[in-house]
């Protein structure tokens, strides 16, 4: 593949460093950079900082070839770089619009170190019209060089970002010049794939529209869920009705605990907000936001009435995680799950194949009521109950009878309904889900 464009990708994290490894893999040469020493020294390393499925294969092999290399310098990437991907974070603030910060401090230093023409891409996810600021903070610090800014959003889920970027259901291009939409429509030319062409703000539009809609299935499932528990309907039987339904699709229709993660609730606020600035009501939003917030709560309900008194009680957490097949737990559930059980004096036994580490740096002091276990049986141990956060796939794997006689009281509340209610009370287990028909056995 020609080599005749350098691609610098400014911004290491989930989103940065699978589309620079990405990039890599497609044939081209990429210079990522990011602010973190040690994280930059981490990936010349072929070490990832995160946990992401297939990436540290990638990296390795990028790395040891040259094709992909990281500096903390950002002079020395945006000037050996023709093309710019900005992927720098965009936290909400406490209004909940997004913090263009790291964008607005981005675009500064590709303005300070411009040598010569640069197609800037908008890859991070950010509000209408962030795409034109780029460009009005690029001219304003340096007006001596040209250059364009597109959008290009990602797309990439956690747990399954190398293989998104690799295999897209789109790529979708917000550019206003032909050379701009030829250079990125050439950089993705061995994807197969649709590929949309639009203005900027119409790609931003795109991005923003679309978490937001799936946060809207999620928080609709967990309503229906609550109304199957008080009608004796079954969420899993119903979900998978109507997602048989090509205009509707199975995905993102899974009853529980509610979404988290770093996108969906941050997006879903910055869209609210936008939406707000331009006098359009969306109430709708709103509602999914609120109904979300409120899982936590109809959760921790179920473990209460499951087992009565909560204080010094040892309760196994399976999942940590926000979904499966990462180590991320940023806006996790997990995380006011776990805070409001120790207001109530419970003795917390954690458990997660990634998210321990993660975990722990955010409760290094849990009171002597939280412990962190080697295994989902070690932290089952003597429990009272299992609380399951996370449809790690191991947890579907487990040996139920021989569980049941480790544990004080046989109770599983599965906020993520990713077991069988029928396996788990013929081995002697009361079950818990959320919106599920079949009810515990008494006695």
């Amino acid at each position: 593949m020609s080599d005749k464009w350098r691609v610098g990708v400014l911004g290491l994290g989930h989103a940065g460093l699978p589309t620079a490894v990405g990039l890599a893999e497609l044939g081209w040469p990429v210079i990522g950079t990011d602010c973190d020493v040690a994280k930059v020294e981490a990936i010349n390393q072929g070490r990832s900082p995160f946990f992401e499925p297939e990436l540290s294969e990638l990296l390795r092999k990028h790395t040891a070839t040259r094709r992909f290399q990281a500096t903390a310098e950002v002079r020395e990437a945006v000037r050996h770089s023709d093309i710019l991907f900005i992927c720098v974070g965009t936290p909400h603030k406490a209004n909940g619009s997004a913090d263009m910060s790291q964008v607005e401090g981005a675009a500064r230093e590709i303005a300070r170190n411009l040598n010569g023409y640069k197609l800037i891409v908008e890859k991070s996810t950010s509000p209408v019209p962030t795409a034109r600021w780029i460009d009005r903070a690029i001219r304003r610090s340096n007006g001596s060089h040209d250059f364009e800014v597109a959008c290009n959003p990602e797309f990439l889920r956690e747990g399954t970002a190398v293989h998104d970027f690799l295999h897209p259901d789109r790529v979708v291009i917000g550019a206003e010049s032909e050379r701009a939409r030829g250079q990125l429509k050439e950089l993705y030319r061995n994807l197969d794939c649709p590929i949309l062409i639009t203005d900027l703000n119409t790609a931003e539009m795109i991005k923003h529209s679309a978490n937001a809609f799936l946060a809207m299935k999620i928080s609709f499932t967990n309503m229906v869920a609550d109304l199957c528990e008080a009608t004796g309907a079954d969420i899993r039987d119903v979900a998978a009705g109507i997602g048989l339904d090509p205009r509707i699709s199975p995905d993102f229709l899974q009853a529980g605990v509610g979404y988290g993660g770093f996108c969906l609730p941050k997006d879903v606020r910055a869209f609210i907000r936008v939406a707000e600035q331009y006098g359009v009501n969306f109430s709708l939003l709103k509602e999914v936001e609120r109904i979300n917030e409120c899982r936590i709560d109809r959760f921790i309900q179920k473990v209460q009435q499951a087992l009565w008194v909560l204080r010094d009680k040892p309760i196994a957490v399976w999942g940590l995680a926000f979904k499966p097949h990462t180590d991320d737990i940023r806006l996790a559930p997990s995380l006011k799950i776990v805070q409001r059980l120790l207001q109530e004096g419970s003795d917390l036994r954690l458990y997660d194949p990634r998210a321990m580490d993660t975990f722990r740096r955010e409760f290094p002091d849990g009171n002597g009521h939280l412990h962190f276990c080697a295994s989902a049986e070690e932290a089952a141990r003597g429990a009272h109950a299992i609380l399951v956060l996370t449809d790690w796939p191991e947890f579907r794997e487990v040996d139920w009878n021989r569980l049941r006689e480790t544990m004080d009281v046989p109770v599983v509340i599965d906020g993520r309904n990713c077991l069988e209610p029928a396996s788990l009370n013929g081995a002697g287990f009361e079950y818990y889900g959320m919106g599920r028909l079949l009810r515990p056995q008494k006695g």
